[in-house]
């Protein structure tokens, strides 16, 4: 057997505990285990909260230039101890190494961007004045002050560090409650942030159950940041909206791809395998739903099959799989009901549908479904595990109206060789990102561009100059020289309004704004 950890690590230092009680999660691989870590109680995180007013008080007057060093060292460091983080986020979540290699990525390119990016969309915008000349006006970013984040168990290094960099780019502090299945990767992300010169305390972790400790933090915090289920999502916003405080909401999804007839088979296949089975399905932006072209769809689907088949599975540290176990008992106890339900409305089960014990307690079978009505529950909900339901289509409008026939717009993917076609059919897909020739990757590798849902799959964005300003408050600041706005030089009021209603009508001929 191997530990996570021989002595208790020194990120444990993050976590706001005074209790004496820990938590110690369980993983999916076979020999593995991770250490205990304390848990907070409410009264810690309110705690936290005081404290990260403190130490944002003190960041917030920080210059850009000196976060935006600290944001690029981090980057370096996250590149440098991939190994490290890789074992810690499989060790956790059970997923193929490749996969846990995206979360590398992503926190890499994130860092990167607001480092960059980040300081031109927080920087003093001029607007024009109220009167040409007289008023200066300047637009301020200002940090909401406290930033509360909620991540989930799935992505649990990049989901628990990748609003927090944009966060504290913008000036804030940081109280962040991981999932408790996961929290040696959030603790990791936090440790390299402040080897990487953030100050102690700006981002501080709490250890609990959701709907206390999570709770908690909401009555505290100025913004809350969360990422989840809908039904959780919906009781989170319900709180925010009690306070009036910010939020940003990223849930859950029903994610389309139309396979068109043009369409290149291998090109497909790479594209839809990825889409379908990374990190075993556990990923929001995953496709469960695949509609094929009929002309294409025999040959298609059986190609499907046949790849889906040869994907190696995996339960253990290292490379050499295709594709990983699921997370937790609980969770495999869902995919496999989701499963079987489906099977006693009608669905035909092609390739997968099993637990594979013999390689790991929680590794399932990638899974191909058939015969699927649209009223079926795994046509509507969302299974979050490695299956992916195969539908035939007859024209490219069917196919769109099938895509948009679920409550969730998160993503979706459209595979063509025509791309003036592809650009098309994305347009009328309502989803918050499309990716067109690609699965998933293409819009959320894209970070300079916002990245969320419509529907019911959330609310506000992250990446982009819109992920970073979603953390601040803007605030006017109008400075008038010389002329007051209202009468002035002995006039009356109705000669003040004869003079601002010709100023008015010349400033639209001079397009003055």
């Amino acid at each position: 057997m191997t530990s996570l950890h021989t002595e208790p690590h020194p990120a444990l230092r993050h976590v706001a505990s005074t209790s004496t009680t820990t938590t110690t999660p369980i993983s999916p691989f076979p020999g593995e285990r991770i250490e205990a870590v304390p848990v907070s109680t409410v009264l810690d995180t309110i705690t936290a909260v005081v404290h990260a007013r403190e130490a944002q008080a003190n960041w917030s007057h920080t210059t850009l230039a000196h976060r935006a060093e600290i944001l690029n060292r981090y980057h370096d460091l996250v590149l440098e101890r991939q190994d490290l983080l890789l074992d810690v986020i499989q060790r956790e979540t059970g997923k193929a190494r490749g996969h846990a290699m995206e979360e590398i990525f992503h926190v890499a390119m994130i860092a990167r961007f607001y480092a960059t990016d980040g300081r031109a969309a927080l920087k003093h915008d001029s607007r024009a004045g109220a009167i040409p000349v007289f008023t200066d006006v300047e637009v301020h970013h200002q940090p909401k002050g406290v930033v509360g984040i909620i991540s989930p168990w799935n992505y649990p290094f990049s989901l628990a560090i990748c609003d927090a960099l944009p966060a504290v780019m913008a000036g804030n502090a940081v109280v962040l409650k991981p999932d408790l299945q996961t929290l040696w990767s959030a603790l990791h992300a936090v440790d390299l942030l402040v080897e990487a010169g953030l100050p102690e305390g700006v981002v501080t972790v709490v250890v609990g159950d959701g709907p206390d400790i999570g709770g908690a933090l909401i009555d505290e915090v100025d913004y809350v940041c969360f990422t989840g289920s809908t039904a959780t999502g919906r009781r989170v916003a319900a709180q925010v909206a009690s306070r009036l405080i910010g939020m940003s909401l990223e849930l859950g999804g029903k994610n389309p791809m139309i396979v068109c007839a043009d369409a290149n088979l291998e090109k497909f296949l790479d594209i839809a395998v990825r889409s379908c089975f990374t990190s075993a399905g556990q990923l929001c932006v995953s496709t469960e739903r695949m509609f094929v072209a009929r002309e294409i769809y025999p040959q298609f689907l059986a190609a499907l099959v046949e790849r889906t088949r040869s994907l190696t599975l995996g339960a253990s540290l290292g490379w050499g799989y295709d594709v990983g176990s699921l997370t937790t008992a609980a969770h495999a106890g869902r995919v496999q009901a989701a499963i079987a339900r489906a099977i006693e409305e009608g669905a035909k089960v092609v390739t997968g549908g099993t637990l594979r014990t013999d390689i790991g307690p929680l590794v399932f079978e990638p899974t191909v479904l058939t015969g699927v009505s649209p009223t079926m529950s795994v046509a509507v909900d969302e299974v979050f595990g490695p299956c992916v339901v195969v539908t035939p289509f007859d024209s490219v409008d069917e196919a769109i109206s099938m895509a948009n026939d679920s409550e969730y717009g998160l993503s979706a993917s459209v595979i063509t060789s025509d791309l003036v076609l592809g650009s098309r059919i994305a347009e009328q897909i309502r989803c918050g990102s499309v990716n067109v020739n690609e699965s998933y990757a293409a819009a959320f590798g894209s970070v300079s561009s916002p990245m969320g849902g419509m529907g019911q799959s959330g609310y506000g964005r992250r990446h982009g100059a819109e992920g970073i300003l979603r953390f601040t408050e803007p605030q006017t600041i109008a400075i008038q020289r010389g002329l007051t706005i209202s009468p002035h030089f002995g006039r009356t009021d109705s000669q003040w309004a004869g003079i601002m209603t010709k100023a008015l009508n010349l400033m639209k001929k001079l397009w003055i704004r």
